[in-house]
């Protein structure tokens, strides 16, 4: 193209440069990321922003962020560099097998106990799909963070989202050690805890967990005190297995415990089922083939 207000194919490939270095906030990160220098990256940038007579980029010696002129080309070019990955993997479709990248975002709970099992099948049968998993304890934007799908319990959802059942009911489970309950009277209903050491879990918000109870229809949150509070389940699981308290976790967490008689149950009638993890991704999506492969992969079949 010429003229003097247009855009050459090297300012094109800048342009891309510029939006993996404003997403990644770092010159080493985005530089790993495209498999080039981090000096390289930085002339590109110094000649786009000639080129455009703006500054799009902070530099600090921590850290790079988009100025609010590259904030602004950000928003422009991501909508069109999108529209481009989504081409070229149709392109990838016409391959004679599936192949791609997948990102998804989960906890860790439902990392372990359903994605990897599903993906560890999924890698071993096709060699050119590339599939990362992003532990996260609290819930991710998947479009802004772009992810292609992630993971929740329920299937209540924002709109323009689509939910796939991918994992069976679950229960919650209130737990402590022998020990503990030989030295206090066991609770027969949720409001007995007030009398009891409980252990609490710090959620990624901030606020405390409070346990949440069901019976025939009837809920219950309750909102237990104890000496100890972690934001880790494992820690929490270490605790009452020494003695210190009550915890209340999601069944299979601790079912090893239990079935060892480390663990014991209590409150067991107040823990009815509820819905268990959901996949959603965007409804706008119009699933490519490695996608498919893993939603057909993750469904659930009762």
């Amino acid at each position: 193209m010429k003229g003097g207000n247009s855009t050459t194919r090297d300012e094109l490939g800048a342009l891309a440069l510029f939006a993996v270095i404003a997403e990644e906030r770092s010159f080493t990160r985005a530089a790993t990321r495209l498999g080039l220098s981090q000096s390289a990256l930085s002339h590109a940038m110094r000649r786009l922003e000639a080129k455009l007579g703006l500054q799009l980029l902070t530099r600090t010696t921590r850290s790079v962020a988009p100025t609010d002129a590259g904030e602004r080309l950000l928003e422009t070019l991501r909508p069109a560099l999108d529209e481009i990955d989504e081409r070229i993997t149709t392109l990838t479709e016409m391959r004679a097998r599936p192949a791609g990248n997948i990102r998804i975002t989960t906890s860790a709970h439902a990392a372990r106990m359903i994605l990897w099992p599903a993906i560890d099948r999924l890698v071993a049968d096709h060699s050119d799909l590339n599939v990362e998993v992003n532990v996260e304890a609290g819930f991710t934007d998947i479009v802004a963070e772009r992810f292609d799908a992630g993971v929740r319990l329920g299937h209540s959802l924002e709109q323009d989202m689509v939910a796939m059942r991918i994992g069976p009911r679950l229960r919650m489970a209130t737990v402590a050690s022998p020990a503990y309950l030989a030295e206090q009277s066991r609770p027969e209903v949720p409001q007995d805890l007030s009398r009891h050491r409980c252990i609490n879990l710090r959620m990624v918000s901030g606020s405390v967990y409070a346990w949440e109870y069901e019976k025939a229809g009837r809920e219950l949150n309750i909102k237990v005190g104890g000496q100890l509070l972690f934001n880790d389940v494992d820690l929490m699981v270490e605790a009452a297995l020494s003695g210190h308290g009550m915890i209340h976790l999601i069944e299979d967490r601790v079912l090893p415990q239990i079935a060892e008689g480390t663990l014991v149950r209590v409150l067991e009638d107040w823990c009815d089922p509820f819905d268990g993890y959901y996949l959603y991704y965007p409804s706008r999506r119009q699933p490519s083939a490695a996608f498919s492969l893993l939603l057909d992969a993750l469904r659930y079949r009762s």
